[in-house]
């Protein structure tokens, strides 16, 4: 198929990969502009998808937005079967949707109707899903309301976000080359409106561990936070990132402060020991190697 590709992040490059293997035509690929990076930000970083595509000599384009006439009349001269979006990160206009032969398909990363929009594998792993997963959708105008073709199905079962993106993104791009081979055969299933949930944008300020809640609840926290913006404390003035912790069925009493010198912290219920910690400006250490020269005494607040 002629096929023009839309995505950004490290998540969409698997699903590029697979239709380049799958010997589709590649036409070009879009994704968002170079970001600022680097030292104090003076160098543009392009995105995971950009750097990809250059290599595999792909023309690529970053529009900042697709809502003018010339970008929308650009884009329907490229004469596509198809558009494969993975995570691209910009609104498609109705003439954008509609300009490809078989229009445009979506990777989305959960059990749609469950988690539609920005951030859905971070919320699955924060609401304590079971399972998530991943949907080849027919993209509408709506937010992720269009009819599903295929998707695939994984236990959360204690993943962080980075490994259950990564499992996902791999599924999803055997997923698109399945469906693009044979799309009679995966005809677009309606979504049903039962089980509706939305995965708002994640705000840096949720990833402060507010220790009022449970210690099942700050462990989900933590995990859905890794590998970003990673879930953090602040204890003896410093931040400290909390990436991986185990959760300990104890009733404590002094909510968000530590009950021993291990770093154990009093939560609503229960309680939490870190096992994985970064401290600002270092690098990743075992809480049993950062508390060798960083103490925190037992009741210290967190």
């Amino acid at each position: 198929m002629r096929i023009v590709f839309m995505g950004t992040p490290d998540f969409a490059v698997p699903t590029l990969d697979a239709l380049v293997e799958a010997r589709h035509e590649i036409v070009a690929a879009y994704s968002q502009p170079p970001r600022p990076g680097g030292r104090r930000g003076r160098e543009l970083v392009p995105s995971p998808v950009q750097r990809r595509a250059e290599a595999l000599g792909i023309p690529v384009h970053t529009p900042v937005s697709l809502k003018g006439a010339d970008e929308q009349a650009a884009f329907a001269a490229l004469a596509a079967d198809v558009a494969v979006v993975a995570a691209y990160g910009l609104i498609l206009p109705r003439a954008v949707l509609a300009a490809p032969v078989h229009g445009c398909l979506n990777v989305h990363g959960s059990l749609l109707p469950r988690w539609r929009g920005a951030a859905p594998v971070q919320r699955a792993i924060m609401a304590g899903n079971a399972e998530t997963g991943v949907g080849i959708m027919q993209m509408e105008a709506g937010l992720d309301t269009g009819p599903v073709r295929l998707e695939g199905r994984t236990p959360v079962a204690g993943k962080t976000a980075g490994d259950l993106t990564a499992e996902l993104a791999a599924m999803g791009a055997r997923l698109m080359v399945t469906v693009l081979g044979d799309l009679a055969g995966h005809p677009p299933v309606p979504q049903v409106e039962e089980g509706l949930t939305y995965a708002a944008k994640i705000d840096k300020a949720e990833a402060r561990i507010d220790f009022a809640a449970s210690a099942v609840a700050v462990e989900r926290l933590i995990r859905a936070m890794n590998p970003a913006p990673g879930a953090w404390i602040e204890v003896k003035g410093e931040r400290v990132k909390i990436l991986a912790a185990e959760v300990l069925p104890f009733t404590f009493y002094g909510t968000g402060e530590t009950v021993d010198d291990g770093l154990t912290i009093a939560c609503g219920d229960g309680a939490i020991r870190p096992t994985l910690v970064q401290r600002a400006g270092r690098g990743v250490t075992t809480t049993e190697e950062m508390l060798r020269g960083f103490p925190i005494p037992s009741g210290t607040a967190c």
